[in-house]
């Protein structure tokens, strides 16, 4: 009776558990019992356009051309896509459903709004915040976004079409999701301005959404319980976290799910400071307006209210928000923030309370000028929107980075491209995408749909140059995964390397889960682990990687053909110090659905190559 007291969520449909209140020693003691696979404490977990989907191929100057995958595939029509964040605002114009037809049969959700009657459809899960913040304000009680993070994700994945959507009247466009006619789902698991996301509460969210009946899980934070819903053909997609100023910060490494990093696009919502020299350097913003000319305003770097009001203040930027805030409170008519050298030519948006303008690292203007000039003056110039800006994408600053100190064999696999505040709004891009291939084709796993992204990603920037880094360095596969998406690319990738939840079960075995504690969790109530070892680098996956590599090693992959009959090349770009070898260097398919394997021998050819990891590529 005392441990029935203490639960406070079973999950009973697809995931076998509960979370509980339980002291130090019972929890102890229950995980002790041979039918618990684990015992783990539940952790607080943090939250991580118009012009966008032109970026990725999807449109051509505003039009929707024919061959776009958007019409091939109906615009993601009555997929369901469900969002695990901090809820939805219903009333928001993305989520409008005119032109819409009635309800999918196969959602089996309902509605939960027990204090609001206005807003229908969505769904949310409190219990465990409860637990460590306390109880929330009844006005809470409702999947109502009071934050904004879960609108704005849930939108870039499946927002319906909005027209003369803008920010301040700059990048003005029509703002729709990668599945714009999908059916969304909003499932609140976060609850504050910070973050706010319990693990108990993101596996009660995780077990609603796979009864309910979605196809794609949106899922902007680490996605404990992702593995109940792959089993159930559901794809899992998620972002990387905003850890990236240093590497083997991957946040997500379970190979069964999409891992979503954060890069640029080609169009800067800039604007330019005026020096008192008449020198001139590009600011990015998202002000509403610029600073008159006909008045030099000075340049400071202290927060004297005396000296601060009324002039443009220069901060370095490392809590650009709260340095936004300090500088308004002290009378700033402007601040400019400088990037630190980590962040290099980064420039995240934020939402400050004043006129707000990030400068990159790299600028010699500022480095000239400010430095040798006692009393700088100058002004700042309206905002423009221009297009076409060089290098992009390159990789964002704060994009978490591998390897995966669990599984180094499994390179970090993820698809970067344009954020506004970090991973998890580049995440949700991808879930939107991924929602068009399960209209052509209906019957691919998860893996194919995963596989097809990956595969047909490019590793170049709009100068045809290797992706960078925010340092404008070449960036690698640590940083930028498979690459850039290109969407249209990825609904025909020809070969797929797919995977069934036994490769996922042995995956486990691999990592020494036995089979008693794997049939606890998984469906396969018959599955066994193989009887011969499971070689990790052997896993099913569109990358290669082999840590520590000495002397010689041959790995082996299968690929399922899903285009047309064709005959397949090897090409491979070898990375240094080693020699590669490919057996067989073609694979001809005659039917649709056939199956075929190769091998790569992978040899060093001195020592030295062991030091660190090198690169290269493996293309059919």
């Amino acid at each position: 009776m005392a441990l029935a007291h203490a639960i406070f969520y079973s999950y009973t449909r697809h995931i076998n558990g509960f979370a509980a209140k339980l002291a130090d020693a019972v929890a102890a003691e229950m995980a002790k019992h041979p039918k618990v696979v684990s015992v783990f404490l539940s952790k607080e977990k943090k939250l991580h356009t118009t012009h966008s989907w032109e970026f990725l191929g999807l449109e051509q100057n505003g039009r929707i051309p024919p061959n776009s995958i958007w019409e091939k595939a109906r615009y993601g029509e009555d997929i369901i896509i469900g969002n695990l964040d901090t809820g939805v605002w219903r009333e928001s114009k993305s989520f409008g459903d005119e032109g819409f037809g009635p309800i999918p049969s196969k959602w089996k959700g309902i509605c939960q709004n027990d204090k609001d009657a206005r807003f229908h459809c969505n769904r949310y899960f409190n219990q465990d915040y409860a637990v460590h913040k306390g109880p929330l304000n009844s006005s809470f009680y409702s999947a109502r976004d009071k934050n904004g993070h879960g609108s704005h994700t849930l939108s870039r994945a499946g927002g319906n079409f909005v027209a003369g959507a803008s920010v301040f009247g700059f990048g003005k466009g029509t703002a729709k999701g990668g599945s714009p006619k999908a059916r969304v789902a909003g499932y609140k698991a976060c609850w504050d301005g910070m973050g706010g996301c319990y693990d108990c509460d993101i596996i009660a969210a995780f077990d609603m959404a796979i009864h309910d009946g979605v196809d794609m899980l949106s899922v902007s934070l680490v996605a404990i319980g992702s593995f109940h819903a792959v089993q159930h053909g559901i794809v899992v997609v998620c972002s990387d976290g905003n850890e990236g100023l240093v590497d083997v910060t991957l946040q997500n490494a379970a190979p069964r799910q999409i891992v979503v990093g954060a890069s640029t696009m080609d169009r800067d919502l800039s604007n330019y400071v005026v020096l008192g020299n008449n020198k001139r350097f590009k600011l990015i913003s998202e002000r509403a307006k610029g600073l008159p000319s006909d008045k030099l305003f000075t340049f400071i770097r202290t927060l004297d209210p005396k000296k601060v009001k009324g002039k443009i203040l220069v901060c370095l930027n490392v809590r650009s928000v709260d340095e936004g805030l300090q500088a308004a409170l002290a009378g700033a008519a402007d601040i400019v923030l400088v990037n630190l050298p980590e962040f290099g030519n980064d420039h995240t948006t934020d939402r400050h309370v004043l006129p707000a303008s990030v400068i990159t690292f790299n600028d010699g203007y500022y480095n000239l000028f400010f430095t040798f000039t006692r009393h700088p003056v100058g002004y700042i110039k309206r905002p423009t929107t221009e297009f076409g800006a060089k290098p992009a994408p390159y990789m964002a600053a704060l994009s978490s980075k591998g390897p995966i100190h669990i599984t180094p064999e499994i390179l970090k696999r993820r698809i970067p491209f344009n954020s506004i505040s970090g991973t998890s709004m580049s995440g949700p891009y991808i879930s939107g995408i991924a929602g068009l291939p399960k209209i052509l084709h209906p019957d691919w796993s998860p893996a194919a749909v995963q596989s097809a992204i990956m595969t047909t990603a490019t590793t170049q920037d709009n100068k045809k140059q290797q992706i960078l880094d925010a340092s404008f360095t070449e960036a690698t596969p640590f940083s930028y995964g498979a690459g850039h998406v290109q969407p249209n690319l990825a609904m025909d990738p020809g070969l797929v390397y797919y995977l069934t939840v036994n490769d996922y079960l042995n995956f486990l075995c691999a990592l020494g889960y036995n089979k008693n504690v794997i049939s606890l969790f998984s469906t396969n109530c018959t599955y066994t682990c193989p009887k011969n070892a499971i070689i990790l680098v052997n896993f099913n996956y569109p990358s290669i990687t082999v840590p520590k590599l000495s002397g010689s090693i041959t790995v082996t992959r299968r690929v399922k053909n899903v285009g047309s009959p064709g005959t397949y090349q090897a090409r491979v770009k070898t990375p240094q110090g080693v020699s590669v070898t490919m057996a067989p260097k073609s694979l001809k398919f005659i039917n649709v659905g056939e199956e075929k394997s190769f091998k790569v021998n992978i040899k060093a050819k001195n020592a030295s190559v062991t030091k660190d990891y090198v690169f290269g590529e493996l293309i059919w």
